[in-house]
C-alpha cells in the first residue's frame, strides 16, 4: 500500500492523504523523529528519518551551554545558566515546529538530576522547547548510550565496553550485541571537574594529578566488577573521547600510528598540557574550540579510566545518547517498549501473584474505558500507566503485608527501572501509593490531573477483587462530571456481597475528604 494512503476504520474505505507532516506516522514509517539531549556541557538536537526500522540522520544542532557550570555550591541552577539553556531550547523548538508530541523525546542528564531547583526550571524549559522533558537516571542514561553506540558499531559477537565521559557524569556499559549487561553512572564529568580542579583554566602537574586521583576514587567502586566481567573492545562514545582521539591521531601522539586513544597517547597529551600551562596555549592540530576549556578535565578523567580499568586502547564511537533515545522511541512505536520489559522483570523479582494482577488490570482498564475514550490516542499513556500500576500494585508484599502499598511505592520511586524517566516513576509510584488508604497523601497531585481517574479505577478494581477469586464481577457503570464520580451496581449483587458494599461505602467517605465525591447507586437487577 502506498505510504500516503490510509484506511478509514469507521467505513473501511481508502483515503488519500497529503504528504505527512514532520513526525507524522504514515504506513509503517514515521517520516521524522527527533531527540533532544540536555547534557551538562552541550545541548543537542538530532532529527532522523525512519526507513524500514532504521534511522537515518537528517539534521543536527548543538550548542555548548555548560549548564553544569551554573550549579551553585548549594546545587541551585543559577539564572544565567537557565537563560542560556532557555535560549538554546527556544531555537530547538523552532526547528521542531510541526512535529507531533510522540515523535520527539527530550531527556536531561546529570546537571538536572542534581539541581535542587530543577522542578522550577523544567516548566520554563518545556515551554521554550514546546515538548516535555524527562530527567533520566544515570543507569537509564547508560542504557540509552549503549543502544545508540550499538547501532553505529560494526556487528560483533564480542562483549564491548562503552564509556561516555559527559559534562557532569561518566557512564560505563558492558554489553553484547544489542544488550547492555552491566551499567553504571559515576558523578564525574569534564564540566564539574573543570570547576573543581582547573578553576582558573591553568594546568599544573599538581592540578592534573588531583583530577586523576578524584576520578580514580570514583572508578574504584566499579573497577573490580568490570575487570572481572571483562570485554573484548573498548569504545568512547562521548564528544570528549572523539576530541581526544582526533588530537592524538592528528599530532601522532599514539605509538606506531595507532588510531583512537591509547594510554601512551594520553600520557603525551598530559605532558604537553602541563608544559603549555593552559589548553589555549597548546600548539596542536585538531583542538576543539567548543570544548577546549574542558579538555584538561576530560583528559584527566580518561587517563584514570585507562589506568584503573586496564584499557590499552579505545576507539571513538558516534551514536551515543541521542541515537539511543531515538531507537528506544522507535521501539515504543512498534510495541517493544522497554518499560513493559522492566515491569515484567519487577513482577518476577518481587514474586507478584500474576493471576491477581491480571484480575485487577482487567477490571481497572474496563472502568477507565468508561471515563476516558478508549479510542483516543491522547489517553494511551493513561492506559499504559494504569496497566503497569495494576501489574505492580502488590510488589510491596515482598517486604511486608502491613503498609505494602507504601513499600511498593518506595520501590518504584527509588529503583532503577530501565525505560522509565524519573517523572514516569513518580507517577507510577503515586498510583501504587494511592491504591488504598486515605488520599490526602496525594495532595501534591493537581486537581485536573487524569491520575485521579486512574486512581479511582485502580482502587475500585482492587476493592472488588479483594477475595482474589475468579468470580465474575457485576455490570459496573462508572461515570463522572468533573470530580463527581458515580458508580452504579446491581442492587441484588450488593445485597449478596455485604463486605464489598461496606467497603464501597467507606470508599465514598474517603473521596469526600479530597473534595471529590463518589456516589454509589443501587440500580434494579
Amino acid at each position: 500500500m502506498d505510504d500516503n494512503v490510509r484506511i478509514n476504520h469507521s467505513s473501511g474505505t481508502l483515503l488519500a492523504d497529503p504528504e505527512p507532516a514532520p513526525g507524522e506516522y504514515s504506513g509503517s514509517t514515521y517520516r521524522e523523529i527527533a531527540a533532544v539531549d540536555l547534557g551538562s556541557n552541550t545541548f543537542r538536537l538530532q532529527v532522523g528519518r525512519v526507513v524500514d526500522d532504521q534511522i537515518y540522520p537528517l539534521d543536527s544542532i548543538k550548542d555548548t551551554v555548560r549548564i553544569a557550570s551554573g550549579l551553585t555550591a548549594g546545587k541551585q541552577l543559577d539564572e544565567a545558566a537557565q537563560m542560556r539553556a532557555l535560549a538554546v531550547l527556544a531555537r530547538f523548538g523552532e526547528r521542531l515546529r510541526g512535529f507531533r508530541k510522540e515523535s520527539v523525546r527530550a531527556v536531561a542528564t546529570s546537571a538536572l538530576r542534581v539541581a535542587r531547583n530543577a522542578d522550577v526550571f523544567l516548566p520554563r524549559a518545556e515551554e521554550a522547547l514546546g515538548f516535555p522533558i524527562e530527567v533520566i537516571r544515570g543507569r537509564e542514561e547508560a542504557r540509552l548510550i549503549y543502544i545508540g553506540a550499538h547501532h553505529v558499531l560494526p556487528p560483533s559477537e564480542q562483549t564491548r565496553l562503552v564509556v561516555d565521559v559527559g559534562g557532569g557524569s561518566t557512564e560505563f556499559i558492558i554489553g553484547r550485541r544489542n544488550e547492555p549487561l552491566l551499567m553504571e553512572s559515576l558523578r564525574m564529568g569534564c564540566v564539574s571537574f573543570m570547576h573543581i580542579h582547573f578553576p582558573d583554566g591553568k594546568v599544573t602537574r599538581r592540578s592534573f594529578r588531583e583530577a586523576e586521583m578524584a576520578a580514580a576514587s570514583e572508578i574504584e567502586s566499579i573497577a573490580v566488577n568490570y575487570r572481572r566481567f571483562g570485554w573484548g573492545t573498548a569504545f568512547g562514545s562521548s564528544g570528549t573521547a572523539r576530541a581526544i582521539a582526533r588530537i592524538l591521531e592528528l599530532n601522532s601522539l599514539n605509538p606506531g600510528g595507532t588510531t583512537g586513544i591509547t594510554r601512551q597517547g594520553l600520557g603525551h597529551l598530559r605532558e604537553l598540557m602541563i608544559r603549555a600551562g593552559s589548553p589555549e596555549a597548546l600548539a596542536l592540530d585538531g583542538l576543539p574550540t567548543d570544548r577546549l576549556t574542558v579538555l584538561p578535565a576530560g583528559a584527566a578523567i580518561m587517563s584514570a579510566i585507562f589506568s584503573h580499568l586496564d584499557i590499552p586502547q579505545m576507539q571513538p564511537a558516534r551514536g551515543a545518547l541521542r541515537l539511543g533515545v531515538m531507537y528506544d522511541m522507535l521501539g515504543r512505536f512498534h510495541q517493544h517498549d522497554m518499560r513493559d520489559t522492566s515491569v515484567r522483570q519487577f513482577t518476577r523479582r518481587y514474586r507478584v501473584d500474576l493471576r491477581q494482577a491480571e484480575r485487577v488490570e482487567k477490571a481497572a482498564l474496563a472502568l477507565l474505558g468508561q471515563l476516558l475514550d478508549p479510542g483516543d490516542p491522547a489517553h494511551e499513556d493513561d492506559r499504559r500507566f494504569l496497566r503497569w500500576a495494576a501489574q505492580l500494585h502488590e510488589i510491596g508484599l515482598s517486604i511486608a503485608h502491613g503498609g505494602f502499598h507504601k513499600h511498593g511505592a518506595y520501590i518504584i520511586g527509588e529503583a532503577d527501572m530501565p525505560g522509565f524517566s524519573r517523572k514516569d516513576q513518580s507517577r507510577l509510584s503515586h498510583l501504587v501509593l494511592g491504591q488504598r488508604g486515605n488520599l490526602l497523601k496525594l495532595a501534591d497531585v493537581p486537581p485536573d490531573d487524569t491520575l485521579w481517574h486512574l486512581l479511582i479505577c485502580l482502587r475500585l478494581a482492587t476493592l472488588l477483587h479483594r477475595s482474589r477469586s475468579d468470580s465474575i464481577l457485576p455490570d459496573l457503570r462508572l461515570s463522572h462530571q468533573g470530580h463527581a464520580y458515580r458508580l452504579e451496581l446491581p442492587r441484588r449483587w450488593l445485597s449478596k456481597n455485604r463486605l464489598s458494599a461496606a467497603a464501597l461505602a467507606d470508599e465514598s467517605l474517603i473521596w469526600r475528604q479530597t473534595g471529590a465525591t463518589l456516589q454509589i447507586i443501587r440500580r434494579a437487577g
